[in-house]
């Protein structure tokens, strides 16, 4: 008797812990039954991927969607369609929202928020405060919930905990990968004095890698002291990748595309307030270190930090303009552009954006094409050549600072649980995103 399923993905190419070959992919009641031949099968629907490269579904670990609070940035709806039309299949959002994202009813509100309104699989982070902090172990444990967050340095919100003792005691309590925004607030105060009206050229002085180092220097102490695992996010500088290095046993590291392509002063002169986010981009020196450190393993991750404002406020004149901008719909199709261009190999991106997030932070049944995960999917044609424009954008700020990149290799479809949500940049069916379980919280 032939085997049967629900959805068989035929004649593509499969990148997964096996390498990379023409396989097809078997998927029963939404988690992958087979992997191999099945030109004998039958399915109540096969897809033809001839020519398309089949990844496991990409991971954003990073993402800021902006509800509740300032849904006329973005929300969760607008954001999760903007991650599912990049190919993005799952997201940990960020609690630096109004009101913050500190207690059980707050995460609770966002997972009712979430429910049949997010497109795509989704978990948040609890945010820390000074107040919280022995309330973490509790929260980290919850449904939905990816980890603790810190923010060391001042960002967008209210979320701050720039001191040794404090950072010491949100370690203490629980025992997850603790996500940190490592940033020093006593330099970035005493540099306030460096920015110069109107000129973003000074973002990256009034932020600067003094500011990133020793607060990575500071963090890894303490997390060595207290013995808890780290994870540092949206590294910027070339100094703090020894650093980095030197920890490996207990720190973790992101990198965001936009620290890889974009580069000051150039981007600043050419994108103003819209190049602006914390930590800054930065020069051309410091963007070469970010790739060596890349080639050397020293990255676990890629995230976008996707974090939408509006025209209006990054028009407004530096410093008063605000720092963040969008690019989870943008992820896939940038990091593709430098695998064709050499600098990546694809092995290395599944690792960064698959495969990492589910090492690094338990997720259950997500982040590999395996028997028995779930069937997500990111289906991607690495030889179409396609321009990033704003008018593609989904996020509800309706600009990218990727707009007029010429890239090679897009997303073409974006499966989730074997349901297709996107396929040749068309939304499919309806918005059924679930909650991303963690297997030390199961």
């Amino acid at each position: 008797m032939s085997k049967s399923f629900d959805l068989i993905l035929k004649n593509g190419t499969v990148i997964n812990h096996d390498g990379e070959g023409l396989r097809d992919v078997g998927v029963t009641a939404g988690r992958i039954a087979e992997i191999g031949t099945l030109g004998r099968a039958s399915a109540r629907e096969t897809i033809d991927c001839t020519g398309l490269h089949i990844l496991p579904g990409v991971i954003d670990s990073q993402v800021h969607f902006r509800e509740p609070g300032n849904e006329y940035k973005e929300d969760l709806e607008s954001g999760s369609r903007a991650a599912v039309m990049g190919g993005v299949t799952a997201v940990f959002e960020m609690p630096n929202t109004n009101p913050l994202t500190t207690t059980a009813a707050a995460i609770n509100d966002k997972l009712a928020r979430a429910t049949d309104r997010m497109w795509c699989e989704h978990a948040f982070y609890a945010g820390a405060t000074h107040e919280n902090a022995r309330d973490l172990a509790e929260l980290e444990l919850l449904p939905g919930v990816c980890g603790v967050k810190i923010f060391m340095g001042a960002s967008t919100g209210d979320l701050l905990v720039p001191d040794d003792d404090g950072v010491r005691e949100v370690l203490r309590h629980g025992r997850r990968r603790v996500a940190i925004h490592s940033e020093d607030e006593e330099i970035l105060r005493k540099n306030q004095v460096l920015a110069r009206q109107g000129d973003w050229t000074s973002h990256p002085e009034v932020r600067s890698a003094e500011a990133a180092l020793r607060c990575t220097g500071r963090l890894i102490a303490i997390a060595r002291e207290v013995k808890r695992r780290i994870h540092v996010l949206h590294i910027s500088t070339a100094d703090e990748i020894p650093l980095l290095a030197a920890n490996k046993d207990i720190a973790t590291a992101e990198i965001t595309p936009q620290h890889l392509t974009l580069e000051g002063p150039e981007v600043y002169e050419r994108l103003k307030g819209y190049a602006q986010m914390n930590p800054p981009i930065r020069d051309a020196w410091h963007r070469r270190g970010l790739w060596q450190g890349l080639a050397q393993g020293v990255f676990d991750v890629i995230g976008s930090d996707h974090a939408p404002h509006t025209s209006e406020e990054k028009s407004m004149p530096y410093p008063a303009s605000p720092s963040g901008m969008p690019g989870v719909q943008t992820l896939v199709p940038v990091m593709l552009t430098h695998i064709a261009e050499g600098r990546l190999s694809r092995a290395r991106f599944v690792d960064l954006v698959c495969h990492g997030p589910n090492r690094i932070f338990g997720i259950a049944g997500k982040g590999r094409i395996a028997a028995g995960y779930d069937a997500d999917f990111t289906l991607v044609d690495l030889q179409e050549k396609r321009t990033i424009s704003s008018e593609w954008i989904e996020s509800t700020c309706g600009w990218t600072p990727f707009a007029g990149m010429e890239c090679k290799g897009w997303p073409r479809g974006t499966i989730i649980r074997g349901q297709r949500v996107m396929w040749d940049g068309e939304l499919v069916g309806t918005a059924s995103g679930q909650p991303i379980r963690f297997q030390e919280s199961l």
